[in-house]
């Protein structure tokens, strides 16, 4: 199980649970999509003033970073009980749901220039609508970010999105995001929610 909360209001993530500590990253309330934003939640401290932060995933590189947050700026805590888990090497994606395997799937990721990073992120967002068909009927956005596509829109971040292009699958095809047949992506979001955690290997 694994929690996750919207942002209520700009917030500074620090280095430490204090406004004195140095600032990491400005977390707005919505994603440059205008979707509401949201943070993966991975414990809490009381500090010595008496207030509560948490510390939580950043959409920032280098991946994996963390940093602190007041309570006070977070919504509700959500509970998940899914985790996907994306094999680069196997060309696989399995959303476990409390352990089990319920979904499992090829897919294609990045080319060994333009990689998919590894490591642990959280799935942010879910977009739907898009113009270009090379992203298919939808696409979830996560808080992994391309270490080499730094200058796109937005500042690369890494999706898991169907495609137009079903016969390129398997393989290394993408910018780095993570591709799958259309109607992969759509059983997938009939079973993965905002706020999964994503375990790219």
């Amino acid at each position: 199980m694994s929690r996750w909360a919207e942002i209520y209001m700009d917030v500074s993530a620090r280095t430490r649970p204090s406004a004195r500590a140095k600032s990491l990253v400005r977390l707005r309330q919505y994603t440059p999509e205008g979707t509401a934003n949201l943070v993966q939640a991975l414990g809490g401290q009381i500090n010595a003033n008496g207030e509560y932060w948490v510390r939580v995933r950043l959409p920032v590189l280098p991946n994996g970073t963390t940093g602190w947050v007041p309570r006070a700026s977070l919504g509700p805590y959500n509970e998940v009980y899914t985790h996907l888990v994306i094999d680069r090497k196997l060309f696989t994606a399995t959303l476990y749901k409390r352990g089990k395997a319920v979904f499992r799937t090829r897919v294609g990721v990045g080319k060994p220039y333009w990689p998919t990073p590894a490591g642990e992120f959280y799935v942010r967002e879910r977009i739907t609508g898009f113009s270009d068909l090379i992203y298919g009927p939808l696409a979830f956005g996560t808080n992994a970010r391309s270490s080499v596509l730094t200058d796109w829109p937005g500042g690369g971040f890494i999706g898991i999105h169907g495609t137009n292009q079903p016969e390129i699958l398997p393989g290394r095809v993408s910018h780095g995001c993570v591709r799958m047949p259309n109607s992969a992506v759509l059983r997938l979001s009939r079973l993965m929610s905002l706020g999964t955690p994503v375990t790219i290997l």
